[in-house]
């Protein structure tokens, strides 16, 4: 039994309150275990429609769970996505107030700027590829509503995947001549290397995860633009930040993005 639309626009706003005021909530499915995938979205989508309805502009898209890693940590099948808003954005060089956020960690990406948009079912890398305009380093904040980061896939995607902040800097670069792949990258907090990894981190290929968003979208009608930024999920775990942390991430070939929580 699904969700009515009533109950889905209760959650949509209980989920977009937690992540706007900043306080814990409990995973949704304890008080809805017959919710499905399809509900979640729904939440997800409503929740996206109300803060366009505030003035808010939707600037990207982000894909979570990606890696093998993340899935197991998270105990989950399958990657999910989520929508980033215009006030998520930050520069390198940033200062982040620590205090808007309930339990951030950050973790590396890699972010695609399309140039053509991307339409699924049957979306693949190359299709992906083809389409990029270009790609950059970008850091992500992650901060899940749910009390002590414990929630399953469908309370996850409810809360828009846990999307918070994330900041972009270092260089763009065409994706030609760029392996994607073996692309490396180090994370430091306070000056001391707290993760490695390399672009397959991310479902073997970077560009396999925007893929499988085109196709996730596709399956809603709805399209991936030209124009549109997307972080393609994480290449490292992800790691707790306190205030007062500086956080440094570098990526070959692509510079290096740093930023703060004051």
């Amino acid at each position: 039994m699904a969700l009515d639309k009533a109950t889905i626009e209760k959650l949509a706003r209980h989920c977009e309150d937690a992540e706007v005021n900043a306080y814990e909530i409990t995973k949704i499915t304890d008080d809805y275990p017959e919710m499905t995938y399809e509900d979640a979205y729904d939440i997800q989508w409503t929740a996206r429609a109300n803060k366009e309805a505030k003035g808010h502009k939707i600037v990207g898209m982000k894909m979570g769970l990606t890696s093998q890693a993340k899935m197991k940590q998270m105990g989950v099948p399958n990657p999910c996505y989520g929508y980033l808003a215009d006030y998520f954005s930050y520069g390198d060089g940033a200062q982040i107030e620590h205090d808007k956020l309930i339990h951030p960690k950050v973790e590396a990406e890699i972010a695609f700027v399309l140039k053509d948009d991307l339409v699924g079912p049957g979306c693949h890398i190359g299709d992906v590829l083809a389409a990029t305009d270009f790609v950059m380093p970008a850091v992500e904040v992650i901060d899940s509503r749910y009390k002590d980061f414990k929630f399953d896939l469908k309370s996850v995607i409810a809360d828009n995947s846990s999307s918070s902040r994330y900041v972009t800097g270092g260089q763009a670069r065409s994706v030609d001549g760029l392996d994607l792949k073996t692309l490396g990258v180090v994370m430091e907090i306070n000056g001391e290397i707290v993760q490695l990894g390399a672009g397959a981190a991310v479902l073997g290929h970077p560009a396999t995860s925007i893929a499988m968003l085109a196709n996730m979208m596709g399956e809603r009608g709805e399209v991936l633009k030209a124009g549109t930024y997307i972080l393609s999920g994480a290449i490292t775990a992800a790691v707790s930040v306190n205030k007062g942390d500086n956080v440094t991430v570098k990526f070959q070939h692509l510079g290096t993005v740093s930023f703060k929580f004051v």
